[in-house]
């Protein structure tokens, strides 16, 4: 960014226009790089919360393009219009691949996609790697990748930061199949609606390997006591409703109706204590999105990663945003993964820190408390 303060009518010497130059700049420099500072005449004085984001809380749901799940139309009113007019739509979102693990395995880690995660991991096996390529990528195929290969999570940690995953359903933490075994949570039971390919915590040895598994990749059940206090929530919270919350099944296994109307109804009961939380009031930022855009076609040529999962959508809620507004700039869950890491003054992972990859600018975060 640059500043042109224009031509002086004469009232401003060039001295003083030059020092208004250079003061200029240094706050350009100074908040560049940090969008959530970006001033808004509209927003209160600084100083009343705090200047940036602090506890980042993502939710995804499943299986919707824009249109269905943004527009006029969408099933899920409460999203689409209530919590719209709170927050700023991104509508040129994207998902990276189809189906729904290599996704969830981008927001946390910017690995690409290979043919086990495509297929959805069925069988819980190794990762067999082939090397190595940019950026940051380990290439082979297989489900739980090595220890080697890192995450938010574990930047997170040894940051001092906390995270969690919170899966609604998982019954006991860290919840995932034996090395070589099927995954017997593909489909929903009406007592079991546990889907092990929305968990991508379970898939990376360094984190399964680690009691921070037990602690941190817990039931939904936990979030509700952990929201009670600034302290007590994560810096990370990932949210992912059970197979028919998350809108994925329809009708569901428990004789719902399941879809977005089903969607529309969790978050109607969940979302208003995260916005109503001390964290969130503090500093809070809430991602909401999909997985995928089911049967969608691949979006615009040329995003590093790619755009196969479709055109989704994403809306951001957050005491830094100005609520009923729009972005149109291309991103994708590598950007998600940018923009988190971005918060927490973290080295961007493989995909999320590759050349025109960007992390949400000051076109979301467009106001501050």
């Amino acid at each position: 960014m640059r500043m042109n303060p224009g031509k002086s009518k004469g009232t401003i010497g060039r001295g003083a226009a030059a020092l208004l130059v250079l003061a200029a700049t240094i706050v350009l420099a100074v908040s560049g790089c940090e969008p959530w500072r970006a001033a808004d005449p509209q927003a209160p004085a600084a100083g009343a919360r705090a200047d940036r984001p602090g506890h980042v809380f993502v939710i995804n749901l499943e299986n919707e393009g824009f249109d269905k799940a943004w527009g006029a139309d969408s099933d899920a009113p409460y999203l689409s219009e209530t919590l719209r007019s709170k927050g700023v739509l991104l509508s040129n979102y994207y998902a990276i691949a189809h189906h729904s693990a290599p996704n969830y395995i981008a927001q946390i880690s910017g690995q690409a996609s290979n043919p086990m995660t495509r297929n959805d991991c069925g069988t819980y096996v190794p990762f067999v790697p082939e090397g190595t390529a940019e950026p940051g990528q380990v290439k082979g195929t297989g489900c739980i990748y090595p220890a080697s290969v890192p995450t938010v999570a574990g930047q997170l940690s040894a940051a001092g930061k906390t995270w969690k995953g919170y899966m609604e359903g998982m019954k006991s933490p860290c919840r995932h199949p034996e090395t070589g075994a099927e995954d017997g949570n593909q489909d929903a039971s009406p007592d079991d609606q546990y889907a092990t390919r929305h968990n991508p915590f379970v898939y990376f040895a360094a984190i399964t390997s680690s009691p921070d598994c037990q602690k941190n990749v817990v039931d939904f059940t936990e979030f509700a006591g952990d929201l009670k206090s600034a302290a007590t929530t994560p810096n990370l919270s990932f949210i992912s409703p059970n197979l028919c919350n998350d809108g994925h099944d329809s009708p569901c296994a428990d004789g719902r109706e399941g879809g977005l109307v089903s969607s529309n109804v969790w978050l109607q009961k969940q979302i208003p204590a995260i916005l109503d939380s001390p964290a969130y009031k503090q500093d809070g930022v809430l991602v909401i999105t999909f997985d995928e855009a089911d049967g969608a076609r691949q979006g615009p040529e040329g995003v590093p990663g790619g755009t196969a999962g479709g055109r989704v959508g994403a809306l951001v809620l957050s005491p830094f945003v100005r609520g009923g507004t729009i972005s149109d700039k291309t991103y994708s869950h590598y950007s998600l993964l940018a923009t988190i890491e971005d918060i927490f003054s973290l080295p961007r992972l493989a995909y999320a820190g590759a050349p025109g990859v960007d992390g949400f600018g000051p076109d979301v975060f467009n106001s501050r408390p």
